[in-house]
């Protein structure tokens, strides 16, 4: 019998199923989208993915970072902070999917085309599309039906503003070996080194409105890109913000983004996915898997406080245009911040 079946074969699916590969569990994977999927994201690796990847033998190209950069829109003040562990990784979303299917691929884990739409469960058995499974793994992204079918969706506060990403790429030579954040009012800009001649910019904001649009809403960036070629269309993903009320339901467990989502603010999407993935495995090898729960909150401890903190920090009118100059003026904090997430 298959003891894990994973519903989505993106970076959080496919890490699940090697890593379960690799402790000796059958795992089979459901996606029915062909290898490599691309995705709005920041594409920035911090060094804690970094390590999971390699600790799974996963081997991406990309671009090295040593840090973070806080800068305000017009690009006046700005706060660096270095990692003390190790470089973080720039790295095309697709680029990252293909390394993960060649991994699944070299172990011989079976990717099946077909989409979970519906599944039974009882006290020893989950059946979905036609497979019977000691334990479903619901890895369906950020909107997950299988989350929603759990009943375990939890709507968000309706007096939270809904945040939104839109992701470009542009050939032009990285200018920096750091993650650039640009803060203006209402909407931070991304800048990610990804390789010799290319960029990824990354907007996370509040107002639906094109990207050009977005762009000019932070000065020294877009001066920064006057003249670069927009090398890809613009990809978008939202509302960012998605809750769940646990993240095991019988024997169907939560990853990735179907575990629920904060926010992409301080970046840490693919090492919290790899971290669940971890935990998951390592719950359901020693026949615990309901213990996975408190694994999870372990596992993203630091994202949710930091995350959580920041997006609070965002919406109070008084200390938003604070967030950088606070950042520059305590140094010291901002650097642990950043390496505790790192």
């Amino acid at each position: 019998m298959i003891d894990l079946l994973v519903a989505g074969g993106g970076p959080a699916g496919l890490a699940t199923a090697i890593r379960a590969t690799r402790a000796g569990l059958e795992a089979v994977v459901a996606e029915p989208r062909p290898a490599p999927v691309d995705k709005a994201c920041g594409e920035g690796l911090m060094p804690s993915a970094v390590r999971a990847l390699d600790e799974l033998g996963v081997s991406v190209p990309g671009r090295p970072f040593r840090g973070i950069r806080y800068l305000d829109a017009r690009g006046g003040a700005a706060a660096t902070a270095e990692f003390r562990t190790g470089p973080g990784l720039g790295v095309r979303r697709t680029v990252l999917h293909a390394a993960l299917a060649r991994r699944a691929e070299e172990l011989g884990v079976r990717v099946l085309p077909v989409r979970i739409r519906e599944f039974r469960q009882d006290r020893f058995t989950v059946t979905a599309a036609g497979l019977t499974c000691r334990h479903l793994v619901a890895a369906d992204g950020l909107h997950s039906p299988t989350r929603h079918a759990l009943g375990l969706h939890r709507p968000p506060d309706p007096a939270t503003l809904a945040r939104y990403g839109l992701r470009r790429h542009y050939a032009v030579e990285p200018w920096s070996d750091l993650v650039e954040v640009y803060w203006s009012a209402r909407a931070e800009a991304y800048v990610t080194p990804l390789g010799d001649g290319l960029v990824g910019i990354a907007v996370l904001t509040c107002d639906r409105a094109p990207f050009e649009e977005q762009l000019a809403r932070f000065p020294a960036l877009a001066a920064r890109l006057a003249g670069a070629v927009a090398c890809t269309a613009v990809r978008g993903a939202g509302p960012l913000r998605q809750g769940a009320r646990a993240r095991v339901r019988g024997r169907v467990l939560l990853v990735g983004d179907a575990a629920g989502y904060l926010d992409a603010l301080t970046g840490e999407g693919v090492s919290v996915a790899l971290a669940s993935a971890e935990a998951l495995v390592r719950c359901v090898v020693a026949g615990r898997p309901e213990q996975y729960e408190r694994a999870w909150r372990r596992a993203s401890r630091s994202y949710r406080l930091l995350t959580g903190t920041l997006l609070w920090a965002r919406r109070q009118p008084l200390l938003a245009p604070r967030i950088v100059p606070v950042a520059v003026g305590l140094p010291g904090v901002f650097r642990a911040g950043v390496n505790l997430l790192a």
